[in-house]
């Protein structure tokens, strides 16, 4: 699993270059999250464009993701593909995450700091 992070302005942008989070990822996945979030700004957005499959595995990495935030900071999901976002709402793991429908625009005009 490949998690790829860009820093703006206004926060992180990490996307996830894999087309599935569940039981055999997900700990490599929130062991990146822990890396990635560790000095990152109050801001995190996580692009799930390219994710395409999530199971109980892959929902519970997202929450243990965000637990272990530091105070102050937020993680935002954005670009959910159909079938994640039908298992987001069945779940109702979509009143838990504030979700976006796409990265772009939110750090559009923004610069890219490193």
């Amino acid at each position: 699993m490949q998690l790829i992070s860009e820093n703006f302005d206004d926060g992180l942008l990490i996307r996830v270059d894999h087309a599935r989070i569940d039981t055999a990822g997900a700990v490599q996945f929130k062991d990146q999250m822990r890396e990635l979030t560790a000095s990152a700004p109050d801001r995190i957005l996580l692009d799930l464009e390219q994710v395409g499959f999530v199971d109980s595995s892959g929902l519970g990495a997202f929450v243990a993701s965000m637990k272990q935030l530091k105070t102050g900071q937020v993680l935002e999901l954005a670009s959910l593909t159909p079938t994640v976002d039908k298992v987001f709402r069945l779940t109702r793991m979509d009143t838990v995450f504030t979700i976006h429908q796409s990265s772009a625009a939110l750090f559009e005009g923004q610069r890219k700091i490193g």
